[in-house]
């Protein structure tokens, strides 16, 4: 039925798009076509308008935009017309404008870009508007315009479109609108501190830095293989080396890793370094940049995310990730002394480690497992181990442990930062590390970096630095629930793309790749038969995946946001990552046991089972997420 109505609605629209394009044609062969129009006297906005309404009553004005609706009332209509600022009503009377430029409103579509010179007034209803004398076509729409451009169905093609989604929905633009604000009020802010804004290169031949995978790409001039940068550091370090005691870039880096709410291949990120100071100077100037960015775009320094208020106007919390590992986990660090230990705690508390992994990287992982969620408020978390801080400086008391931080809010890491390493022989050794671990399969590792070790021979006096995720920033101060809301074009699988270059494990996982089923092996039937009034207790349900993500620290785990059509939100993990990007299955129905009792993974309750088909094809396992048609409702019961 839904599909009839769908191929009913098509040649309407079609048959619109066509009358527009008609419209178009008359207007040019009439020698009135819009398109060679190349300026507009625009003397005000509509928020302008209104905010200056006493003074501007009665006085003549030019405003543009896109018209949003039109009311013809035989000799007097009005329309509604959309800019910058907001929006503004027109009343466009014949006895006015003319009959000629009325003929022409009237020809006019929602959508098309006008401009309108008229006066200042109140209607007789109250409402400011704009008495038109002149109305003039500025560009014409040839698409329409969606009713409505909002929703969990549309959200894919929200981010494809976004120049629609900001036009039909205002509280998108306004969350752009914030975005360059944020951006400029940490310029203004370091710019008062004496910071220097610097540019750096993106193609590198040594992308260090950050524990990420780089992309890679080849420069034909040269011959040679480079990456995209992943971090911005070690250039601004070279910078300090050089003299220039306080430098920022805020630029983009590109890190090879999957999308979910939080990351994004490309993201905005914002390093500083400053000489002469440590990474309590950078609390100090983390704190300070915080409030003061809040309280300039927002206007206050108490922020709400998801409900959740946090104020950034308190001192914020400092704590050391080895008491906040026993505040959270009951685990005192200070007591494990061996590698053996920390691995047979982590088998106690069902953490996943790696043969590589040293005591502080198992550390990490019980911050990861047990801290994270709770840090709310803002919250520094200092004192990291000098496994996962290849360029950080030891602390001087307990060189098993460096002067780094990670502040934290609503349980997302927000900052990272340093006193930074300056000693070039203690470098060395760190990198030549960081070249066994890649060795080892570290994809993340960090490389020798040669040019860098001189420029530390050089002399790097001492020096603090920080490293701030833009985009998880806007998302706060934006009450964004995920970072594609706060990106304004978010890296998006092609439509219709190649497949060409799709991997074996992708096209097994693809439903609309033909297999040959001759190489398919399925397990056996079970033999044993279950009576079936134990099976019936298994509750299938239909749920709509409302978001899905990554789970940090697993490769191969995804957490699913799921309405399953009570009034409550259900969170299940399923290890399907390798088989699935979580951005291809956000507004998928699938198939749910939902009657299971909590089993926690990776720290998160996982409430239930998301049923998926399992099979050996050509001597490799295939999985597809069993997928139903988007008609069937969220808690339909399965028979």
């Amino acid at each position: 039925m839904a599909q009839q109505q769908k191929n009913g609605q098509e040649p309407d629209l079609n048959q619109l798009r066509k009358v527009r394009r008609e419209k178009l044609a008359e207007l040019q062969q009439n020698g009135k076509d819009p398109f060679v129009i190349t300026k507009y006297d625009q003397t005000h906005h509509s928020q302008e308008i209104k905010d200056h309404f006493d003074e501007l009553e009665g006085k003549q004005v030019s405003i543009a935009g896109r018209m949003m609706s039109k009311r013809v009332m035989g000799k007097a209509s009005f329309c509604n017309v959309q800019d910058l600022q907001g929006n503004i009503q027109s009343y466009v009377a014949r006895d006015s404008i003319g009959e000629e430029n009325y003929k022409e409103f009237k020809k006019l579509d929602v959508g098309d870009v006008i401009g309108i010179t008229g006066e200042v007034f109140r209607t007789k209803t109250g409402e400011m508007s704009v008495h038109a004398s002149h109305v003039t076509l500025l560009s014409k729409s040839l698409q329409i315009l969606p009713e409505k451009f909002h929703g969990l169905t549309n959200t894919d093609t929200r981010y494809r479109q976004r120049y629609v989604d900001l036009i039909m929905n205002p509280e998108v633009k306004d969350t752009f609108i914030k975005r360059s604000r944020i951006i400029s009020a940490i310029r203004k802010y370091l710019d008062g501190q004496g910071f220097m804004e610097v540019e750096t290169p993106m193609l590198v031949a040594n992308a260090g830095g950050a524990a990420a995978r780089p992309f890679e790409t080849h420069f034909n001039a040269l011959n040679e293989d480079l990456k995209l940068r992943i971090s911005l550091e070690l250039y601004l370090k070279r910078l300090i080396v050089g003299g220039l005691e306080k430098v920022y870039e805020i630029g983009r880096v590109f890190r090879n890793e999957g999308l979910d709410t939080r990351h994004n291949p490309e993201f905005t990120l914002m390093e500083l370094y400053q000489a002469y100071t440590d990474y309590n100077g950078m609390m100090d100037l983390t704190e300070n940049l915080y409030r003061h960015v809040a309280q300039e775009v927002l206007g206050t320094t108490k922020i709400v995310y998801n409900d959740i208020e946090m104020d950034l106007g308190k001192p914020f919390e400092r704590i050391t990730m080895v008491d906040a590992v026993k505040k959270y986990a009951g685990v005192d660090w200070n007591e494990v002394e061996t590698l053996e230990q920390a691995r047979e705690l982590a088998k106690e508390h069902n953490i996943e480690f790696e043969e590589r992994h040293k005591k502080g990287d198992i550390l990490n992982l019980f911050f990861e497992e047990y801290v994270e969620e709770h840090l709310v408020q803002p919250t520094f978390v200092m004192d990291h181990p000098i496994e996962i801080s290849p360029l950080t400086k030891k602390k001087p008391e307990n060189p098993d442990y460096v002067e780094r931080f990670e502040f934290f809010m609503n349980g997302w890491e927000m900052a990272n930062a340093y006193s930074e390493l300056n000693d070039p022989i203690d470098q060395r050794e760190r990198f030549a590390q960081q070249d066994a671990n890649a060795a080892a399969g570290d994809e993340e590792a960090e490389h020798t970096d040669e040019d860098f070790l001189n420029a530390l021979e050089i002399g790097m006096p001492p020096t603090g630095g920080i490293g701030f995720g833009i985009d998880r920033m806007c998302m706060l101060l934006t009450n964004s629930a995920a970072i594609r809301d706060v990106l304004l074009f978010p890296t998006m699988k092609s439509i219709g793309g190649s497949d060409s270059k799709k991997t074996d494990k992708k096209e097994e996982s693809e439903p609309a790749v033909k297999i040959d089923l001759s190489k398919v092996k399925v397990e056996p039937l079970f033999e044993d038969a279950v009576d079936f009034d134990t099976f019936s207790k298994s509750d299938f349900r239909v749920v709509k995946v409302e978001a899905c993500e990554a789970v940090p620290k697993s490769k191969k785990l995804l957490k699913f946001t799921l309405n399953d059509g009570t009034d409550r939100k259900r969170t299940i993990l399923s290890g399907i990552h390798e088989y699935y990007e979580p951005d291809e299955l956000v507004g998928k129905t699938c198939v749910a046991i939902t009657n299971l009792p909590p089993r926690k993974m990776m720290g998160i309750d996982s409430e239930g089972m998301l049923i998926s088909a399992v099979y050996e094809y050509d001597g490799h396992e295939g999985l597809n997420l069993l997928m139903l048609d988007d008609s069937i409702p969220a808690g339909a019961k399965l028979y």
